[in-house]
């Protein structure tokens, strides 16, 4: 792995660091110089302050939506909200069919399942949905619909009129419907979010449904803060880039998130282990959203939406504990699918090519999207993964920054029955008898786009500093920089250090457990000595000795123990100096 420091400035081994300066170097490392850019960044403007405009979305098509969804509250026309299986998808659909149903309960959240009626509309689903639901003359499509033209127009010669919020990227058009409230600037929950909200501050304040949403609240404002912790789970997990507008988004949703009373939430927080108010973007993108998620993978992600809307604490408890039992099958399936994956890939002759494509009749489809992401994570390369049925196949990949895979994808539309998603991630289906064209194809554009840097793995430093500066202080001026996620990385320090003690801990000696000090001389080794874990690291422990010299890179980190907290590292790489 190759280390690229930031911050290059060369300074006096003696030299002494102030905190402010180390948090002035990490934000300029962050594009952040000007002060209006750093307080904006320290203290972001808050989400009820967004206008259409500011999320880039066509505030004619959001009067639209608002038009349409007023006019079926008043005729009492069937509204349904259809929605996707993933934790996007269901929290977008929570927050609008918990908003309309406070207007009028005439109207019913869907989900599909995911192998039978697949991604997005469906045409058997909607006319289902159509002779099953009396007068249903409207679909709202949350996290889908912005590619779905030809099902919306079926939809619409069944008397259903659609509004799509979608914030996937456009396909050669935009749909023709009653209203297409889109942006990719930030995920379907967000969007879900701000028309539940144009909703709201358009009914009069006469209007006995907007008494009745703001009575359980002390203010008689509308709390605008409502479901913004589902917008922060939403945000972290689809892995919006958190700056700007998606780090107010996940900044005051997860202060939310830490207050919340939603029963669904408070069970899973218990079964997990995890304390409210603690949570941060790790929780959320590897405890919480995988649990959301798992349903949709494994069984049926109706259940999730259950789990979140339920007003039940006792049912929300047995909901939790059946996500946490799926979601430990679904990690055991991709564990197991990723292996056989990695082993195709290492058995491959030659040199690896610059785009790896898998594909098995073997491959359970709930899980192809993970195994994508392990591929890439381990080979640095974008990958897809197939899982081959008998006349259609369904694929899913992921991709490496700078090359973006739903182009890619895009490109060889004529092949494709389907395809849609983001620059990072995308899924597809496909005529089996295709596939092999397709690898072809991707292989070829990958060789011609992809240069050769682009494919080795760096890793991001922000700075070098000395082992001496590690302290609570710093780590408490570093979180004022939270919520960390993509875009806003965790802040990662490089220091130089001599090895007091190391040993392997975990399941077969899986993680390395390190005792370091500072490398400056005249300084006491007792006083300068820190702890430093490097996860799934443990094969280091062969090149290690006591005494010996090594520079690291590490993130600072509190870990707490019998009620003790303490500073400690958490080891990125390590490399030994010469």
């Amino acid at each position: 792995m190759r280390w690229n420091v930031i911050d290059k400035k060369q300074r006096n081994k003696d030299a002494k660091f102030q905190r402010e300066e180390i948090i002035k170097i990490l934000l300029e490392n962050r594009g952040l110089k000007s002060k209006k850019e750093v307080n904006e960044f320290l203290n972001p403007t808050r989400p009820e302050k967004f206008s259409a405009k500011d999320l880039e979305i066509d505030e004619k098509e959001v009067k639209k939506a608002v038009s349409r969804i007023n006019k079926a509250i008043k005729n009492n026309e069937a509204i349904v909200v259809y929605g996707d299986y993933d934790a996007d998808g269901i929290c977008a659909t929570a927050i609008l069919w918990e908003t309309l149903y406070q207007l009028t309960k005439n109207v019913l959240p869907y989900i599909p399942e995911r192998i039978s009626e697949g991604y997005g509309l469906n045409t058997e689903s909607i006319k289902n949905l159509k002779f099953k639901t009396k007068n249903l003359k409207l679909i709202i499509t949350v996290d889908h619909g912005i590619t779905a033209a030809d099902k919306i127009k079926y939809a619409e010669k069944l008397g259903i009129d659609v509004i799509v919020c979608d914030h996937h990227q456009v396909g050669k058009e935009k749909p023709e419907c009653t209203a297409v409230v889109h942006t990719e600037k930030i995920c379907a929950t967000a969007i879900a979010w701000f028309l539940s909200m144009s909703l709201r501050r358009a009914l009069p304040r006469s209007n006995p449904q907007r008494d009745e949403i703001a009575s359980s609240r002390s203010s008689s404002e509308l709390a605008m803060t409502d479901y913004l912790d589902l917008v922060a789970i939403a945000t972290i997990a689809d892995l919006e880039p958190l700056v700007g507008i998606n780090r107010s988004f996940a900044k005051y949703g997860l202060e939310v998130l830490r207050k919340t009373e939603r029963c669904g939430l408070l069970a899973i927080f218990e079964e997990a282990g995890i304390k409210k108010e603690e949570i941060d973007t790790y929780h959320v993108g590897y405890i919480i959203a995988p649990r959301l998620n798992a349903m949709g993978r494994m069984e049926h992600a109706l259940e999730s939406l259950r789990l979140l809307c339920t007003k039940d604490c006792v049912k929300a408890k047995s909901l939790a504990e059946k996500l946490g039992l799926t979601n430990k099958e679904r990690q055991l399936l991709t564990e197991e699918t990723a292996k056989q994956a990695k082993l195709l890939v290492a058995g491959l002759e030659g040199e690896l090519p610059k785009f790896l494509v898998v594909d098995s009749d073997q491959y359970e489809e709930g899980i192809i999207g993970l195994v994508a992401g392990k591929l890439v994570e381990e080979f640095h390369r974008p990958a897809l993964v197939i899982s081959r049925g008998e006349v259609y196949s369904k694929a899913s990949a992921r991709s490496i920054t700078g090359f973006n895979i739903i182009e890619a994808i895009r490109l060889q539309s004529d092949l494709l029955v389907d395809a849609g998603g983001h620059p990072m991630a995308a899924g597809l289906t496909i005529e089996t008898t295709k596939i092999e064209i397709l690898k072809e194809r991707l292989l070829k554009l990958a060789e011609e786009k992809i240069p050769p840097e682009a494919l080795e793995k760096v890793l991001k430093i922000d700075m070098e500093i000395p082992l001496s500066e590690v302290n609570s202080e710093l780590w408490e001026e570093i979180q004022k920089m939270a919520p960390f996620g993509l875009g806003n990385y965790e802040p990662i320090f490089i220091s130089k250090a001599v090895v007091r003690d190391f040993r392997t801990v975990g399941n077969e000696g899986k993680h390395l457990k390190l005792i370091i000090r500072n490398q400056e001389s005249g300084i006491s080794e007792q006083s300068n000595t820190v702890s430093a874990i490097a996860f799934s690291q443990g094969k280091l422990a062969e090149s290690l000795k006591i005494d010996q010299e090594i520079n690291v890179a590490y993130n600072i980190v509190l870990n707490e123990w019998n009620g003790e907290k303490k500073v400690e590292l958490k080891v990125k790489d390590i490399k030994w100096t010469s």
